[in-house]
C-alpha cells in the first residue's frame, strides 16, 4: 500500500513536479485549511467536545451504523429463514453486496461532484427504511430477499458520506481528529446494540430486530434535516455579514492568526451540506 498511499502530496511520486506543486498550492489556499495549526492545545479538545455539530452528527452516524452492523452480522440468518440451507444462504448474501458496491461508487462519485453529503445520506436512509419495512412485513420470501438488497446498499453507501460530512465541516486537523474520533467511538455503540437485537426466538420475522433498526433509521430522518437547516442558517448569516462588510468597505476585524484559531467558526468558512 505504501506505493499507493503517500504521507503528503509533495511526496507523491506518481504525480509530475508540476502536479505536486499545484496540489500543494491548492491545499494551502483551500478553505478547508482554515484553522490548521502546528501545535496541539487543550482548547482544540474543548472546541471539539463543545461543538453542537459533532453530537448531532453522532446521531446521524448511529442511524446508519446500526443497520450496517445488523445486516452484516445477521444477513445469512435472515436469508436462512426463507427456507434455504446454510450453504445456499451464505451464497445468497453475495448479490446484495455486489449491488451495494455499485450504489456506493455512484454515491461517492456524485457526492463529490456536487459537493454535498446530506442528499446521499437521506438516500441511504430511505433505502434502509424501504428494506426493513419489507422484511418486517408478511411479504413472501422472494420479496423479503429483494428488500435485503436495499438494506445492504443503503447502509453501506451512506456510511462513507456520514464520516466525510463531519470531516468537511470541522476545520483544523486537531479538532477534526478529535471530532471524528468521538463520532466513530461513540457512534459505534449503535453497532454493539445491533449485534444483539436479532434473537433466535424472533425468527423468522425478527420483528424486534427490524423494529429497532427502523427506530435508528427514524433518528437519522430527524437528525439530518436539523443539521442541514442549521448549516444553511449559519452559512446564510455569514454570507450576509460578508456582503455587508464588502459593501461598507470595512476591513476585517480579525487578523489572519485569529481566523486560523477560529477554524470552522471563522466568518469565511462555509459548511458543506
Amino acid at each position: 500500500m505504501a506505493a499507493v498511499m503517500v504521507d503528503f502530496p509533495a511526496t507523491a511520486k506518481f504525480l509530475t513536479p508540476e502536479e505536486r506543486s499545484y496540489v500543494v498550492w491548492k491545499k494551502k489556499y483551500d478553505n478547508s485549511s482554515v484553522g490548521e495549526e502546528e501545535h496541539f492545545e487543550m482548547r482544540h479538545f474543548w472546541d471539539a467536545v463543545s461543538d453542537w455539530q459533532i453530537w448531532l452528527l453522532i446521531l446521524v452516524y448511529m442511524s446508519i451504523v446500526a443497520p450496517l452492523y445488523g445486516i452484516t452480522l445477521f444477513l445469512p440468518s435472515i436469508i436462512k429463514t426463507f427456507g434455504y440451507t446454510a450453504a445456499i444462504s451464505q451464497l445468497l448474501t453475495v448479490p446484495p453486496y455486489v449491488f451495494a458496491t455499485m450504489v456506493l461508487y455512484a454515491f461517492a462519485h456524485y457526492s463529490d461532484k456536487i459537493k454535498m453529503r446530506s442528499p446521499f445520506i437521506i438516500g441511504g436512509l430511505t433505502m434502509c427504511l424501504f428494506g426493513f419495512a419489507i422484511n418486517i412485513s408478511n411479504a413472501s420470501h422472494g420479496v423479503k430477499y429483494f428488500g435485503t438488497f436495499f438494506i445492504v446498499a443503503g447502509s453501506y453507501s451512506a456510511f462513507p458520506g456520514i464520516v466525510a460530512w463531519l470531516g468537511n465541516n470541522l476545520a483544523g486537523h486537531y479538532k477534526r481528529g478529535i471530532g471524528m474520533a468521538l463520532q466513530i467511538g461513540i457512534g459505534n455503540f449503535s453497532g454493539a446494540i445491533a449485534a444483539n437485537i436479532y434473537r433466535t426466538q424472533d425468527a423468522p420475522r425478527y420483528v424486534v430486530g427490524h423494529a429497532l433498526e427502523l427506530m435508528f433509521v427514524g433518528i437519522g430522518f430527524i437528525s439530518v434535516p436539523i443539521a442541514v437547516l442549521t448549516y444553511i442558517r449559519i452559512n446564510n448569516k455569514r454570507d450576509a455579514l460578508q456582503k455587508a462588510a464588502e459593501e461598507s468597505g470595512e476591513l476585517s476585524k480579525y487578523s489572519e492568526q485569529d481566523i486560523r484559531r477560529m477554524g470552522d467558526r471563522a466568518p469565511d468558512f462555509r459548511y458543506t451540506l
